[in-house]
């Protein structure tokens, strides 16, 4: 790959590229249908997806981003299209080793050559907004240097309106996508900031670097709003991580240290943090070589304000309970419901949704332990989010956004994985956050 698109023209025209494609497509199979009295629909999603993908690749930034969110909430999209969407957490074609090299010389002042020890030209990784090389500092510090793609801060705003016009063609009819626009829009903003990523980085070293956790360590002096330093983390992401074949033991283990690293986030409210990592995608995480959980990223980290946390932490125990009462009241307090379920019926298939939807969200909590390979209950979430009674009306408080984007996002982590999680521990985390909460 050898530019970047930056102009609202060029950008535009790719987009409208991808469109067409994408009408071309299913229109061509629903004439063939109508021919022949059937179609390959499977094999249309993920022809359609990877033409898609090759287009969105050389837009990067914002497009990427979305497609990045459709691979984790899968449901929302065909099985085959989210499928193929995961190739954007990390792996899309890298920007040119000579565009690498002026970008770090602009940002650093001179060439890699002359600022570090050695520096490997060929990217290790490359997804949405940048990509990551090996380098070695002068001291012998091993580190991944992130370098952003040209101009991809300046295209967000334009992005997002062609992106919408997009996304109405693929997504169902009930599907919401607003809200996802909106939040990919917010973050990547944040997301282009290193100097902040850097920070993050750091807080959450100091917050959670222990015998299960490692993180990197950011070189300030190597770093800019463009251009991230950090040290060098050895592992597999979870694909990598299955096709080594391993053992139920070891995905388990692997499964535990993911369920945990969220819940101690959870136990941190305790102490008054509420900023959680906000981006949990398979790219975002390693397994290291000495068997720790490596998290890698943090452009997305978000904090919730303490009223809206503790009324989405409360919902875990009513469902559990069943307390239809106190699930309405916060039904309402969170912006899910905006009438009464008993005397309109679209509220009350809002309401019914929601509140089964709840409880077999709130399942793994329910004993010591539960098994994330169990297929029904796989099938259970994907039909749930297939099935979702909604519209292009946005539900329910705005930080859910980012909620649902953390625990969705681990929940297909771990049925991906397959893994048995022991929850006891983290069910006592809940309840004690929650009666702090109530003292208050």
């Amino acid at each position: 790959m050898n530019d970047f698109p930056s102009s609202k023209f060029d950008r535009g025209k790719i987009f409208a590229k991808t469109g067409f494609k994408v009408g071309t497509n299913y229109a061509k199979h629903y004439l063939k249908s109508i021919a022949s009295g059937n179609g390959d629909k499977k094999a249309l999603h993920k022809q359609t997806a990877e033409e898609v993908f090759s287009e969105f690749s050389k837009l990067r930034g914002t497009a990427l981003k979305i497609a990045q969110s459709f691979s984790i909430d899968q449901g929302f999209l065909p099985d085959e299209f989210a499928e193929v969407m995961t190739k954007a957490q990390y792996s899309v074609p890298p920007i040119n080793r000579s565009l690498v090299r002026s970008i770090i010389k602009k940002e650093l002042g001179s060439y890699p050559e002359q600022l570090f020890k050695s520096f490997d030209s060929q990217a290790m990784a490359a997804a949405s907004i940048g990509q990551v090389h090996r380098a070695t500092l002068k001291d012998g510090t091993e580190v991944a240097v992130k370098i952003q793609y040209p101009g991809v801060r300046d295209t967000i705003s334009s992005d997002i309106a062609l992106a919408k016009t997009l996304l109405k063609r693929i997504a169902s009819d009930s599907a919401t996508i607003e809200e996802y626009i909106d939040e990919v829009k917010q973050t990547l903003i944040m997301e282009t900031d290193y100097i902040h990523e850097g920070e993050s980085m750091e807080r959450f070293h100091e917050r959670f670097e222990s015998e299960s956790v490692v993180t990197p360590r950011w070189i300030e002096e190597y770093s800019t709003e463009r251009v991230l330093t950090m040290t060098y983390l050895e592992g597999q992401h979870l694909n990598e991580f299955l096709k080594s074949d391993p053992s139920d033991e070891e995905k388990n283990r692997y499964g535990q240290l993911m369920w945990d690293f969220f819940h101690n986030q959870i136990e941190d409210v305790l102490d008054g943090v509420l900023e959680f990592h906000a981006d949990t995608h398979p790219g975002n995480f390693l397994l290291t070589t000495d068997g720790k959980l490596g998290v890698i990223d943090y452009g997305c980290v978000k904090t919730f304000p303490e009223d809206f946390f503790y009324k989405y932490l409360m919902l875990l125990p009513t469902h559990l309970n069943r307390d239809e009462e106190a699930i309405l009241d916060l039904y309402n307090k969170l912006g899910v419901l905006k009438g009464d379920p008993k005397t309109q019926p679209r509220e009350k298939q809002f309401y019914d949704f929601a509140l089964n939807y709840g409880f077999t969200f709130a399942l793994p909590y329910l004993e010591d332990s539960f098994d994330f390979g169990d297929p029904e209950y796989r099938n259970l979430i994907r039909q749930y989010t297939k099935n979702a009674p909604i519209t292009n009306e946005p539900r329910g408080n705005k930080h859910f956004i980012y909620s649902t984007r953390v625990h969705l996002g681990l929940y297909h982590f771990l049925m991906k994985l397959g893994a048995k999680i022991e929850t006891k521990e983290s069910r006592e985390i809940v309840e004690s956050v929650l009666a702090q909460i109530e003292e208050r």
